[in-house]
């Protein structure tokens, strides 16, 4: 398995978000994860990814659990096991699309080679779009970006979180079939939606309430 959460609990104050949630997301797999607001599903995920520490039980990905990490080798496994895509993009506005895109591995102590970062943009189609700034791209194309940025430390695992929410339904498609093309190549792609429509591109719905697993079900 790429991705394993065992009896995973996380709480805020007196509001549980996590109530011992069990689950795993298999390698070159695509799992929607839905729920209605206040279910659960951005804590899933930002547990998964190790962007937030659950207050017990373990997370494994890759083969790494992660509660054996300090911040130092929590930092180090995100920046190149794990990929997220954040729904506002989250691209620095004053760097082209090749500078954003190269960020991780500058951020990993790696020279980005102008060959990777450009065949990963060329990957989300936006070849000859390179040293365009966010400001000169379209919704759909800086979410290709943020993709795009994802995918080029070659993570193991691709978090989503409504990476549709912003967009358009023509820009909102055309990132759910990338997001397909990257599984049918052997990626794994967990992504939280609010949308049905989205969720049917996936192969995998998982339905969460009140911090608790309450579906799962192949699409």
């Amino acid at each position: 398995m790429t991705v394993e959460l065992t009896n995973v609990r996380r709480a805020y104050g007196d509001v549980t978000a996590l109530a011992g949630v069990t689950v795993a997301f298999g390698r070159g797999t695509f799992t929607a994860v839905m729920g209605p607001s206040g279910s659960g599903k951005s804590t899933l995920l930002q547990c998964a990814a190790g962007l937030d520490r659950p207050d017990s039980g373990t997370v494994v990905v890759d083969g790494t659990e992660l509660g054996t990490l300090g911040e130092a080798g929590l930092a180090r496994l995100r920046r190149t096991r794990i990929g997220f895509v954040f729904q506002a993009f989250n691209l620095l506005p004053m760097l082209t699309a090749e500078q954003n895109v190269g960020l991780p591995l500058r951020l990993a102590g790696r020279r980005p080679g102008r060959a990777t970062v450009r065949g990963a943009l060329a990957a989300v189609g936006l070849a000859g779009r390179e040293r365009h700034r966010p400001d000169a791209l379209s919704g759909g194309q800086q979410q290709r970006v943020a993709i795009a940025r994802a995918l080029v430390t070659e993570p193991a695992v691709v978090f989503a979180d409504e990476p549709t929410g912003a967009l358009d339904s023509t820009s909102g498609a055309e990132i759910l079939g990338l997001l397909r093309r990257l599984v049918d190549s052997g990626q794994t792609v967990v992504m939280v939606t609010h949308d049905p429509v989205a969720a049917a591109a996936s192969d995998r719905v998982l339905t969460l309430t009140d911090g608790r697993i309450v579906g799962d079900r192949p699409c």
